[in-house]
């Protein structure tokens, strides 16, 4: 199957024909690509249906843009807005010392 070249904050990635840039991330093994105003908490994929808003990126000069619902194209320059951001590996425990916040904490 062929594959798609993109770019995550400069650095080169790649996605299968069909798939959504959330799922691109989340195949390269990116858990969280932008945070939280108030909190700075991580956000990445949360509903996958683009209901709510965590999964937030810039794609192509765009900002705004639900990664789930937007699919991968071949030259797509994806930005999270921080460079480094959402490394392969990361994730809440390492980010956040231990666990995810409870449901309803209001950190959005």
């Amino acid at each position: 199957m062929t594959e798609l070249h993109l770019t995550l904050d400069g650095a080169p990635m790649s996605a299968r024909p069909g798939q959504t840039v959330g799922a691109a991330l989340s195949d390269a093994g990116i858990t969280s690509w932008r945070t939280t105003r108030m909190g700075g908490r991580p956000r990445g994929l949360f509903c996958g249906i683009g209901v709510c808003f965590d999964c937030l990126i810039t794609a192509d000069g765009v900002p705004n843009q639900r990664a789930c619902l937007i699919p991968a194209r071949a030259g797509m320059a994806l930005e999270t807005g921080h460079a480094g951001a959402g490394l392969a590996g990361d994730s809440w425990a390492e980010m956040e010392g231990g666990s995810a916040p409870a449901a309803g904490s209001g950190d959005s």
